[in-house]
């Protein structure tokens, strides 16, 4: 089967290396005009002079990157299978949908506002507590769109340093840790979770993600899976869905956003899982039995960023697998990631540790169980 792949980073490429032992093609479209997938067949087309010719390539249609035209994926579903549908990139693409979405469905969220104007957004700080944080309604990710008010007389400087004409408004929670919750949903309604995982980020960018985690308790996993079985079945979803969450000290959960596709945080699962996210997505798309979620054994994915180090140092590193992009190095820009597995969860700490020493801007990792 010949699947078309909307964007050409690297996760097209990371979805195409688990296709090809299915004997699945993969034909990319690039609306940025910089691919890097670097691998199947890429086509770029910027002013949509080549999506009839997309089209005829393939069978069905995924990808890899929401913030795309949703006026593009609605065409596209006029003619060929896409997906996950149009709706849910339309959703995760919003900001406010998504939170009333999440509201709709009892899924618990931080406090927040919805403001047109920096008078509402002072408004929003002084009625929420400052600090808080003021993101654009719509675009934005990897901390890119967005900015802390730590006064409300910041409001002006905040307003016009993230320049969008809506921004939404969060309050700070206390939160002892961020984790995500990954599933995957079958064109037949099949549901299957992957261990929750525990990330931390710098700067907006996550920075490392370990799974399963050891201290986490059942019934909060449970809770996680009923939140993004909600999503999935609201939707009528199908393929791969991460909901990114803030657990509070009280165990609570709190939804901080999705994202419609494969996702950073499930990285690990490439050599940590008994079926990647990535094998599950194809697998879910074409109409395939779901393979097994759990984790073979305790994993951590490093992501490097802007400079990468030296491959044969990081390989002597026992049960390190090292996944490159094959990308140009450039400040905040992911280049490449590190599968490290261990028996134990302190094994696996002392390897993260040793792997994190070899990469020049890999920042202290620090998990909330240590």
């Amino acid at each position: 089967m010949n699947i078309g792949v909307l964007g050409a980073g690297q996760l097209g490429r990371m979805l195409a290396l688990a296709g090809y032992p299915l004997a699945n093609r993969f034909t990319f479209l690039d609306t940025t005009g910089h691919p890097s997938a670097g691998i199947g067949d890429v086509m770029i087309d910027t002013d949509r002079k080549h999506l009839e010719a997309f089209l005829e390539k393939v069978d069905l249609v995924t990808y890899e990157f929401e913030h795309l035209p949703v006026s593009l994926v609605q065409a596209i579903e006029e003619h060929k299978p896409v997906h996950p549908s149009s709706e849910a990139i339309r959703i995760c693409q919003n900001r406010a949908e998504e939170k009333a979405l999440f509201d709709r469905l009892g899924i618990p969220t931080p406090a927040y506002r919805l403001v047109e104007s920096v008078t509402e957004l002072e408004a929003a700080a002084r009625e929420l507590g400052t600090p808080v944080v003021a993101k654009s309604v719509t675009e934005g990710y990897d901390g890119k769109g967005q900015a802390v008010v730590k006064d409300p007389a910041e409001a002006s400087d905040v307003w016009r340093s993230i320049n969008h004409p809506r921004l939404i408004v969060e309050a700070f929670i206390d939160f002892v840790r961020e984790v995500s919750i990954i599933a995957v949903r079958g064109r037949d309604g099949e549901v299957v979770f992957y261990p929750m995982a525990e990330n931390q980020h710098v700067d907006g960018i996550l920075r490392y993600s370990i799974a399963p985690m050891p201290d986490l308790d059942d019934s909060v996993q449970q809770v996680a899976d009923g939140y993004i079985r909600s999503l999935l079945d609201e939707l009528d979803y199908v393929g791969v869905l991460t909901l990114e969450l803030f657990q509070a000290r009280d165990g609570g959960l709190l939804a901080n956003e999705m994202a419609p596709r494969v996702h950073n945080s499930g990285h690990w699962s490439i050599d940590g899982a008994v079926t990647s996210q990535f094998e599950n997505h194809l697998r879910a798309i074409q109409g395939l039995p779901l393979g097994d979620t759990s984790a073979r054994m305790p994993t951590c994915m490093v992501n490097v960023i802007g400079r990468e180090g030296e491959s044969a140092e990081i390989l002597a590193l026992p049960d390190a697998h090292l996944h490159r992009y094959d990308k140009s190095e450039r400040a905040g820009r992911k280049l490449a990631h590190v599968n490290l597995l261990a028996p134990t969860h302190a094994e696996l700490l002392e390897r993260v540790r040793a792997c994190a020493a070899l990469l020049p801007e890999a920042p202290e990792p620090r998990f909330s169980f240590e």
